[in-house]
Order: C-alpha cells, then structure tokens, then sequence
C-alpha cells in the first residue's frame, strides 16, 4: 500500500476539521475520536471526496475494542485502514485486506522489547510509533522491524515534523492544523 508520497497524515478528532480536509489535498486522514453511530457516514462522506479514512479503533465510543469490533469495522464500516495497540485487531484488519496500523507506545526498554515480540505476531503494514519526536528509536524501530514507521504524538514543529522523516518515518500524523497547512502546499 502507498500514500501517494502523502508525508503528513492529518489525525482529526472534531468534524469541521474533517470538513476542511475534504476539500485538501491531502487523501489519507487519520480519524481520532469518534462515535460508532457517526462512523458509517463519515467514512462515506470521505470516500465521496476522494479521501481514505484510516480509523483509531481504540478512540471509538461505544465500541469494544477487540477482533469482533475490528471485524465489524471492516465489514460494515471499511475504512482505508485501522490503527490499533490491540494485536488482535490488527490481525484481524490484515485478514480484511484493509491497512493495518500497530500503535506503539515507547515507554521504555521494557515497552520497546515487548513491542517487537508484537510486531513479529502482528506483522502490520505500518507502524505508529509514539512518541514521534525521538528519531534514534524511529530509526531502530524501521531497521530491526522492517516495517514503515509512521510518527505521532508530541510532533509540534515543523523542524519535528523533518526530525521524524530524516530518521526514516514514511509520514507523521498530527492533529496540528498549522502543520496540515504548511504540508499541504507540498503534497
């Protein structure tokens, strides 16, 4: 899968955000917050602008977040892709055909280690790593797990936003509506 050289991913959690992205050139945005009853038509909305929709099923209200939730996801709602921690969500996206992305929180060493036993079961198509804003543990992450990193959380700044990609992430995601801004001009 290819994001279109796309190095920002938009990550939304109010929808007149997700209104101003329609008319973007971005077409890969990350759906943060959401209710399970909107969920059907805003990925419809977005389809019909052109943009994929990649949901956060951990930060979805009303819905349990596991292989059952995931299956729903994928076959009622499908989305261009899921984020999840969850291992099992994740294996279930992949046997969906949709994009599987494995958020990983990086503590610690200890985080870090359990996180590659992860990802060696999981095998998921991209990688969130959070917090984006350390680029050594990008780099390691992308060497050792062979997998495209994406960078979230923290990332304030554009010189954080080129920290993160010199390092070997293939995007970052941010809620920054600043960075959107600048990104977009060069998307």
């Amino acid at each position: 899968m290819s994001l279109q050289a796309q190095r920002i991913l938009p990550a939304i959690r109010k929808m007149k955000d997700l209104e101003k992205l329609l008319k973007s050139s971005f077409t890969y945005i990350v759906l943060l917050d959401s209710h399970i009853g909107q969920l059907k038509n805003i990925v419809d909305l977005g389809r019909a602008s052109g943009k994929k929709l990649l949901l956060h099923a951990d930060l979805i209200e009303g819905l349990k977040n596991d292989e059952y939730a995931a299956e729903f996801l994928c076959q009622s709602i499908r989305p261009a892709g899921i984020i999840s921690t969850r291992g099992n969500v994740i294996t279930k996206t992949k046997q969906n055909g949709l994009i599987a992305i494995q958020r990983l929180f990086l503590l610690d060493s200890s985080a870090l280690d359990k996180s590659y036993s992860l990802l060696e079961r999981t095998q998921p198509d991209y990688i969130e790593v959070l917090p984006g804003v350390i680029p050594h543990i990008i780099s390691e992450v992308k060497e050792r797990a062979g997998i495209p990193i994406f960078a979230g959380g923290l990332i304030r700044s554009v010189e954080d936003v080129e920290l993160a990609l010199g390092a070997g992430a293939t995007a970052v995601t941010t809620s920054k509506t600043e960075l959107w801004q600048h990104y977009q001009q060069r998307s």
